[in-house]
């Protein structure tokens, strides 16, 4: 039997293309923490190896909404292919430096379909963005206070252990 032929698109052809490449950002992001997750369990950091696992399945599931945003809209999602994921990191510190990078990478793309979608009056993929807006919130917040870690505890000593025993500790309340 033929595939079914989507008739119409509720999204246009431009904020198809920008959520298909955010589903790549986001298999892309998942990729990353596995490899800093990787890392620090290598490198002894088991509680930071396990708060990159956790980091790792929330973007692929991330990557799973658009995708299926994308088909539920009649548009044609795009399974990414990912390379060029960096496996070693320098030190501890800088696995949090480039997480934080990371997120602040993917608040900005968000931000930019937003914009796209706000110009297309595309209320409906609008609405649908307002709940990772929401995420980036928190996942920025937990990425800044994870990297103060670093700042408010050092790194002599047993520093980093106790860094390490810290970030899995890291909440965001936005009722606050």
């Amino acid at each position: 039997m033929k595939d079914l032929l989507r008739i119409k698109s509720l999204i246009s052809s431009d904020i198809e293309i920008l959520l298909n490449q955010q589903v790549k950002k986001e298999a892309q992001s998942s990729s990353i923490y596995l490899a800093m997750a990787s890392w620090c369990n290598r490198n002894g950091y088991d509680f930071s190896s396990e708060y990159f696992f956790k980091q790792a399945e929330e973007e692929r599931h991330h990557q799973l909404k658009f995708y299926k945003y994308i088909l539920d809209m009649g548009g044609n999602a795009v399974s990414p292919e990912v390379t060029g994921i960096k496996q070693e990191y320098n030190s501890f510190r800088e696995v949090f430096e480039d997480a934080l990078d990371q997120e602040i990478s993917v608040t900005n793309s968000i931000k930019n379909i937003y914009a796209k979608c706000l110009k297309e009056q595309d209320f409906v993929t609008m609405e649908f963005l307002n709940w990772f807006l929401k995420e980036q919130r928190e996942e920025e917040y937990k990425a800044r206070r994870a990297l103060e870690l670093f700042e408010v505890i050092g790194e002599e000593g047993t520093g980093r252990w106790q860094i390490d025993k810290h970030v899995g500790q890291i909440k965001y309340d936005s009722e606050a």
